[in-house]
């Protein structure tokens, strides 16, 4: 697993000190290579000792090697630097840097995602997703456009789904939750109080929450019974935003190929209604 992506992926579990070191690396990548581990320490007010066992609670020798893959991954992410940049004034330059830049991040990030969901993970959530007498589905904003398409697709799958996006509306719901229930909440930054409210309540009606976040510390992700995770990093932010909508696309779309797979009952039902739509559109 590339350095970066272990320090998100384990963030969380971290302490104070811990976390403190994970998001100085995080947001200063690039400038690792001239920090010492005394002057790392130093900027950030700890002992030198802490950095040093940051580093090898992450597996590596020292802060040295914990350094040395750090810069590697800098510079293999291109960092802007390359030696073999097309020179500006050539025609269409900028717009052939734009559209490589924006398919290499988005590759970036999508395979991000898939080392922050290990295996386990996923086929957690599927088998709680299969096993599920009802789904309830929310998210709110851009993330209730995610939440309504694969609430959609769970219908397809002959899956019994309830979708809101409104947490209100949703609350009213409730009502109808039973053990073994599972509700999806979408959420990028998991931070609004309605859908924390709204999980803990699902929860006491003994039903399981899978929270869809970014991969960050959040109120609703450290709620959640189990949670998928999104990465999307880039310095601009409607790039960010892209980057983030590209990686939870591919991450719906592989637990839906796997929710398929997992029960040829649900592939059947598939076909069945996709069939049925299609005379709907024919007709």
């Amino acid at each position: 697993m590339p350095p970066l992506v272990k320090i998100r992926s384990e963030r969380d579990s971290m302490s104070a000190i811990e976390r403190r070191i994970a998001d100085f690396i995080l947001d200063n990548a690039h400038l690792l290579r001239d920090y010492s581990s005394q002057q790392l320490a130093s900027a950030l007010g700890i002992s030198q000792s802490s950095v040093v066992k940051f580093s090898q609670k992450l597996g590596f020798r020292g802060y040295p090697d914990l350094k040395y893959s750090v810069g590697e991954a800098v510079a293999r992410a291109g960092n802007g630097h390359s030696e073999q940049a097309a020179p500006t004034d050539a025609p269409g330059d900028a717009y052939t840097r734009l559209d490589e830049n924006l398919r290499q991040s988005k590759a970036a990030a999508e395979e991000e995602t898939r080392l922050l969901n290990p295996r386990q993970t996923i086929e957690a959530i599927v088998a709680l997703l299969d096993g599920a007498p009802k789904v309830f589905v929310c998210g709110l904003g851009d993330d209730g456009l995610f939440a309504r398409e694969f609430a959609m697709r769970l219908s397809l799958l002959g899956m019994l789904t309830v979708h809101h996006s409104d947490p209100i509306l949703m609350m009213s719901n409730l009502s109808a939750a039973r053990s073994g229930d599972v509700l999806l909440m979408f959420s990028e930054f998991g931070k609004l109080a309605p859908i924390s409210q709204l999980s803990r309540q699902f929860q006491a009606c003994g039903g399981k929450v899978v929270s869809i976040t970014r991969h960050t510390a959040n109120p609703l992700r450290a709620l959640a019974d189990a949670s998928l995770a999104i990465s999307a990093h880039d310095d601009a932010p409607h790039v960010e935003q892209l980057l983030y909508r590209s990686s939870l696309q591919y991450l719906l779309d592989f637990l839906f190929v796997l929710l398929c797979q997992a029960n040829p009952e649900r592939d059947r039902q598939l076909a069945m209604n996709l069939e049925r739509v299609g005379q709907l559109l024919d007709a």
